[in-house]
């Protein structure tokens, strides 16, 4: 059961991440003032994004091991402060080197932020870690569809574009203040065994169990490379669509900079609602390796129609489904991992999430480039070869699952039936 007292401090974890939900779009939102304030270009806007990816690349694995030493209240804390500077920061930097340095403290504080959060929410509900972690995805959401709109308001009442900096960053600070108050979960609680038709990774375990005597084992060699690359084909997608969805709007589509910003807002309302699609098909209907293959089958389509029908309705519609469909993917991708190699979670986590900031770090500068020599249109074709690779990635996966955990196999022809 849910402990009550527990309760003061998720509320303070889910704040910290509905504002990174704000945080994490809040350099893309703002590519023209930027763009003019620190004198450079989208190709520079996205080299401050790849900083914050180099922060967090260097120090999640180390500030893990540190939360699991000295607890998770420092690093939230601490998160909580550093993204506050950052806010306060970039507005006010005077040249592009300090909003580099601002950059790479946002990406520490991103480390810290999340190898806090995740376990001192598995460590407040132990007997529901699953929905508590779940529901972050839908707190960013959250923070992501409100940022635009609060950008337009401020933009249609000549408020200095800075405000929407500043206001989160109060925020930020007061809640750092706020969680130093209470008192943590205690670190050392564990999760007890999960109810029948569960479907967390014990659950399945036990399930393969069962068909050991027909089961392959696990390859980390296959499936567990397969899952690793999935860790950066995955937020790739995402970084696509958030850095450059609104640039997509106006260069290739003609839309005003307000139109293409609420492109945004559409596409973290599918993201919001897959979150609630997601907590109650995993229940019941589908499993998490069959998410990972069904998902990027959508927004291939999705991408594909953006490119493909050049309007602002199809724009509208494009985003909404594509932030649905890459909405969860990465959290299931880890969810399988830790299904093949039970006894190597901390390990293959480190893993997933290291591939995942290589993305961060990677695709801002490539995408940043590539825009540079080219048209808008080509990073969305980037998407979809990024997208095309994830299908393929799956189909493997979703075989190899198939081989060691050959219970599963009566799930898929119901798992057909309920996603059309």
């Amino acid at each position: 059961m849910m402990k009550r007292s527990s309760f003061p401090v998720a509320t303070g974890l889910y704040v910290n991440y509905l504002l990174f939900g704000m945080f994490n779009i809040m350099l893309a939102s703002h590519m023209s003032f930027l763009t003019e304030h620190l004198h450079t270009d989208q190709a520079g806007i996205s080299l401050l994004v790849s900083a914050m990816g180099f922060g967090r690349l260097f120090t999640l694995y180390i500030s893990g091991v540190l939360s699991d030493r000295y607890g998770r209240k420092p690093f939230i804390v601490a998160a909580g402060l550093l993204m506050a500077v950052f806010l306060v920061g970039i507005p006010l930097s005077p040249s592009f080197e300090m909003a580099i340095v601002l950059a790479v403290l946002a990406g520490v504080a991103n480390s810290f932020l999340d190898s806090g959060t995740y376990p001192a929410l598995i460590e407040a509900f132990p007997q529901s870690s699953g929905s508590a972690t779940v529901l972050v995805r839908g707190f960013i959401s959250v923070g992501a569809a409100f940022l635009p709109l609060m950008i337009i308001f401020f933009m249609n009442h000549d408020i200095f574009y800075g405000f929407s900096f500043f206001l989160p960053a109060l925020i930020f600070a007061l809640n750092a203040i706020y969680l130093f108050k209470l008192k943590f979960p205690d670190m050392r609680v564990q999760s007890p065994k999960k109810p029948v038709g569960d479907t967390s990774v014990s659950s399945v375990e036990q399930t393969g169990k069962l068909e050991t005597n027909d089961r392959s084992k696990p390859r980390f060699w296959q499936e567990g490379l397969c899952l690793i690359l999935l860790g950066f084909t995955g937020p790739t997608l995402l970084y696509i669509v958030q850095l450059w969805l609104p640039t997509f709007g106006q260069q290739f589509i003609g839309m005003t900079e307000s139109e293409s910003l609420r492109l945004l807002v559409y596409y973290n309302v599918g993201s919001l609602i897959s979150v609630f699609v997601l907590v109650i098909v995993l229940r019941k209907w589908v499993k998490p390796v069959h998410i990972i293959l069904i998902y990027p089958c959508i927004s291939l389509l999705a991408f594909g129609a953006l490119l493909l029908f050049k309007s602002g309705a199809a724009a509208i519609i494009c985003a909404s489904v594509i932030g649905f469909s890459i909405s969860g993917v990465l959290q299931l991708t880890l969810t399988v991992m830790s299904e093949f190699f039970s006894q190597r979670k901390g390990q293959i986590t480190g893993f997933i999430y290291t591939a995942t900031s290589l993305s961060y770090t990677v695709i801002p500068v490539f995408t940043g480039f590539l825009l540079k020599h080219s048209q808008i249109s080509s990073v969305f074709m980037l998407a979809i070869i990024v997208n095309v690779l994830g299908i393929v990635l799956a189909v493997f996966v979703n075989f190899r699952y198939s081989l060691v955990f050959p219970a599963s196999r009566k799930l898929s022809p119901k798992i057909v039936l309920d996603t059309k």
